[in-house]
């Protein structure tokens, strides 16, 4: 998990690094703020798995889900880019590619909670004589 987390953590910055060659300067500099800043939580929270490894991972599931709600309200200008609307540049792409790391992210840290809650459920009933 903790792989996962610090991959997404820099393909988003891979992301805005992109963004800045491809985007007018303005733009490309807030595209690469914002990935920077989201990047660089990811990457927080990977380096809290190591020695707190629930909290990173909650941590991580947060802020991707802060990244996957940032990204389907951007999400709007992509039929307009693929009808031909150029104005943006490829900003409208690069925020889906962001937007699907963190929706990947978010499902396989609900996933792994999930699993936990279901082994520490199990334990418990283990425990009682069940």
């Amino acid at each position: 998990m903790r792989l996962q987390v610090f991959l997404s953590g820099i393909l988003v910055f891979a992301i805005g690094i992109v963004g800045t060659q491809f985007l007018p300067k303005m733009p490309g500099f807030e595209f690469l703020r914002g990935a920077l800043t989201l990047g660089g939580a990811l990457l927080i929270c990977g380096f809290f798995m190591i020695k707190m490894p629930w909290h990173g991972i909650i941590g991580a599931g947060i802020v991707s889900l802060l990244g996957a709600a940032k990204g389907v309200m951007g999400l709007k200008d992509l039929p307009d880019y693929l009808g031909g609307d150029r104005s943006r540049g490829p900003a409208p792409l690069l925020e889906v590619g962001i937007t699907v790391i963190c929706v990947v992210l978010l499902m396989r840290v609900l996933r792994v909670l999930s699993a936990e809650r279901t082994r520490r459920m199990l334990e418990a009933d283990n425990q009682r004589g069940g």
